[in-house]
C-alpha cells in the first residue's frame, strides 16, 4: 500500500517503523520544521524527520500544509493512505480528501475520552486506571471521526507521561499495521463516536507545570507523573524556578500553610492544602538537579521555609 506519513515526536516513530517493516511504501514522510533546542539553540529536526532520513525517505517538513506547492507535494504519490500520528497541525479538508482510502489516525487514548493534543497526560492527570490507542478514520474536526478499532490498557501505578506514552506508541503501531489490510479490503468499517462522552485535553505549556501549594498532595502527584519529563514540576524560590523530581504525596500534619518545608532529609517534604510533597531532586533553573539533602545543604533549604 502507498502511505504518507505524518508525524513529529517520538510517540510516531514506532508507527513510522513498523509500516515500513510490514513492506509498505512510504513515499513520503511529512513533519514538523527543525527547531532551535538546547542551550546553543542548535536547530535539531524532530525524531521521526531524523528516522525517516535515516531510512532515506522521502521528507517534507513545511511550515504550513496551505499553500498550492504543498498541496500537489502531497498529492504527488498518489497514496492509497495518509497516516497521520502525533504530525501537530490540524489537516484540512482539502488535505484529507486526497488518498484513495483516506486518512487514519493512531491516537493516544480510548476516544472520545481525550480528544486533544494532550491524551496520556490528561489521563494521567485525571487519575485514569485505563487508557489505551484508537485507529480512526480522520475529519475535519479535533479527533472527532469514526472509529476502527481501540485497545484498552491499565495504567502502571509507577507510569509517567514518558513510560506510559511509550507503551502506547508500539500498542498504537500494532494495531495501525494489523487493521490496514482489512480497512483496504472494506472489511473494516469504523464506527461513529458518541460525541456526548467527549472529553477534551489542551495544548501543554511550560507554565502548566507551577505547583499550587494549594491543592491536594496526590494531585500534584499526578501532576508530576503526566508532566514527565515536559514540562515537569516546578517552584518558585528566591525569584528563581526550582524544578522538582521523583515526587510522590504523604501525609502531613493539618494547619500548616501550604508551600512550608517540613522536614530535609533523603526527600524534601513540603506541606500541600491536603498532605505533603515528597521531592528526591531539586534543581534551580540554570544548575544541575541535586539530591534533596545535598540541595538543602548546598543551598540552605531548611524546615520552616515557604516556597512558592
Amino acid at each position: 500500500m502507498r502511505v504518507v506519513f505524518f508525524g513529529s515526536p517520538e510517540f510516531a516513530l514506532p508507527s513510522l517503523e513498523a509500516l515500513v517493516a510490514a513492506g509498505h511504501d512510504v513515499s513520503l514522510v511529512v513533519s514538523q520544521p527543525a527547531k532551535p533546542v538546547g542551550r546553543k539553540a542548535e536547530r535539531t529536526d524532530p525524531p521521526v524527520a531524523r528516522r525517516a532520513k535515516e531510512l532515506k525517505l522521502a521528507v517534507f517538513q513545511p511550515d504550513t500544509l496551505k499553500g498550492e506547492d504543498a498541496a500537489h507535494l502531497l498529492a504527488a504519490p498518489a497514496a492509497d493512505l495518509f497516516v497521520v500520528v502525533a504530525y501537530g497541525k490540524i489537516l484540512k479538508e482539502r488535505v484529507l480528501s486526497l488518498p484513495r482510502l483516506g486518512c487514519l489516525n493512531v491516537h493516544g487514548s480510548v476516544l472520545p475520552r481525550w480528544r486533544g493534543a494532550s491524551p496520556v497526560q490528561a489521563a494521567l492527570l485525571a487519575g485514569d486506571v485505563e487508557t489505551g490507542v484508537s485507529l480512526m478514520r480522520m475529519d475535519p474536526g479535533m479527533d472527532t471521526g469514526p472509529v476502527y478499532r481501540s485497545v484498552a490498557t491499565p495504567i502502571g501505578g509507577g507510569e509517567d507521561a514518558a513510560t506510559l506514552s511509550a507503551r502506547l506508541a508500539e500498542m498504537g503501531a500494532r494495531l495501525l499495521v494489523e487493521s490496514l489490510p482489512a480497512i483496504a479490503r472494506g472489511e473494516l468499517v469504523p464506527v461513529p463516536q458518541d460525541d456526548t462522552r467527549a472529553t477534551y485535553c489542551p495544548k501543554i505549556a511550560r507554565e502548566d507545570g507551577r505547583v499550587d501549594w494549594t491543592r491536594d498532595a496526590a494531585e500534584l502527584a499526578r501532576k508530576a507523573r503526566a508532566f514527565t519529563p515536559w514540562p515537569g514540576v516546578f517552584t518558585v524560590r528566591a525569584g528563581a524556578r526550582l524544578k522538582l523530581s521523583g515526587v510522590s504525596a504523604a501525609p502531613a500534619p493539618e494547619g500548616v500553610e501550604p508551600g512550608t518545608v517540613l522536614s530535609v532529609g533523603d526527600d524534601a517534604t513540603i506541606a500541600c492544602g491536603r498532605g505533603a510533597l515528597r521531592v528526591k531532586v531539586l534543581q534551580v533553573e540554570g544548575r544541575r538537579p541535586l539530591p534533596a539533602r545535598e540541595f538543602a545543604r548546598g543551598e540552605r533549604l531548611a524546615p520552616g521555609e515557604r516556597l512558592g
